[in-house]
């Protein structure tokens, strides 16, 4: 595979969410649409109304299937619009696909919706997760099938409109509750040497349809080993994926208005997660969004661009090219050629 490849050239889809269910690779996107909505700041030109499910046995030339439509916002009772990114997860034999929505006061939340097949029909639950916010979940599987979720977006994806908290108890790291002004009001732009906004991630109930905790904050580790600052250019923004490779955890995301895919690696799904490098260099269109996976002894980097559109940011199209690893376990930089 020596250039990327354009997936679904015949819909615009985002944001792809790659998880191997069998011997079938399945991606799970959001549906890029023309809504008419004006463009703004806070991502309303972004109104995504349905999710579908692509599938393939063969990455780099192989026919990819379009499941069609498997979950609906007029199917899910506490959501009103603006259906972004999803993933979904599977435990004993159901799958659960965990999604973002804002419901009809304007705030995002994170839903569940649970399906018998990797390819649904998905069908949600009558409320949000308790105690859920912002957007992008991923959800990953660790060896000992504990199931956890990161989560978070800023500027339109609300996460900071929350706050970490003291705990209440000795045995957790901190609770979130709304910001101290809870209108809106919380500065975007922070001061370059205040701590940067952290993504979040949270352990799942057993039941895969609730926080089992409080969510912690996502701490990233910067070149000289201390907490990133709002000021570095590959601070956390969005897009958190988490995918092990010999037994590191490698949580990568969206540095947002700088454009970039980062990594950083920690020994546990809670972190701390040590800076390593820039994975891609910013794509045609604002927004970067990704997952990794390994499929047939491959490793695979997904993602979008907006190249077919003509930089029309909102109509974006799904890519794939191969991931390479150096000796030492950091992953090389690929090329968006």
């Amino acid at each position: 595979m020596k250039t990327p490849r354009y997936l679904f050239p015949s819909d615009y889809m985002a944001d792809p969410s790659a998880n191997v269910f069998g011997d079938r690779l399945y991606i799970y996107p959001s549906h890029d649409r023309d809504s008419g909505e004006a463009f703004d700041d806070d991502g309303g030109h972004f109104q995504m109304k349905d999710y579908h499910v692509l599938s393939l046995t063969n990455v780099e030339q192989g026919e990819v299937t379009d499941h069609g439509v498997v979950l609906d916002v007029g199917q899910v009772p506490w959501a009103e619009r603006q259906m972004w990114d999803n993933d979904v997860v599977e435990k004993d034999g159901k799958y659960y696909l965990v999604f973002s929505a804002k419901d009809p006061n304007g705030v995002f939340h994170l839903g569940v919706a649970v399906a018998d097949k990797p390819e649904g029909p998905f069908i949600p639950q009558p409320h949000p997760i308790r105690g859920s916010f912002s957007i992008d979940p991923c959800v990953f599987k660790d060896d000992d099938g504990s199931i956890y979720c990161y989560f978070g977006g800023l500027w339109g994806g609300q996460l900071q409109w929350y706050t970490l908290t003291p705990a209440a108890t000795d045995n957790e790291e901190g609770c979130v509750v709304m910001g101290p002004a809870a209108d809106k009001k919380t500065p975007l732009f922070l001061p370059a040497d205040a701590p940067a906004v952290p993504s979040m991630v949270v352990k799942m109930s057993d039941d895969v349809l609730q926080f089992a905790e409080a969510p912690h904050a996502v701490v990233i580790l910067d070149e000289t080993g201390n907490p990133m600052k709002a000021g570095n250019p590959h601070r956390f923004f969005e897009a958190s994926w988490m995918h092990k490779y010999r037994g590191k955890y490698y949580f990568s995301y969206s540095t947002g208005d700088s454009h970039m895919l980062c990594y950083a690696i920690g020994d546990t799904p809670y972190g701390p997660f040590r800076f390593q490098g820039v994975i891609l260099d910013p794509v045609v269109g604002w927004t970067t969004h990704h997952s990794i996976v390994e499929y047939k002894g491959e490793w695979y980097l997904f993602y979008h661009d907006c190249v077919p559109s003509n930089d029309t940011t909102w109509l974006r199209s799904l890519k794939v090219q191969k991931l390479y690893y150096n000796e030492d376990g950091t992953i090389r930089k690929v090329k968006n050629d």
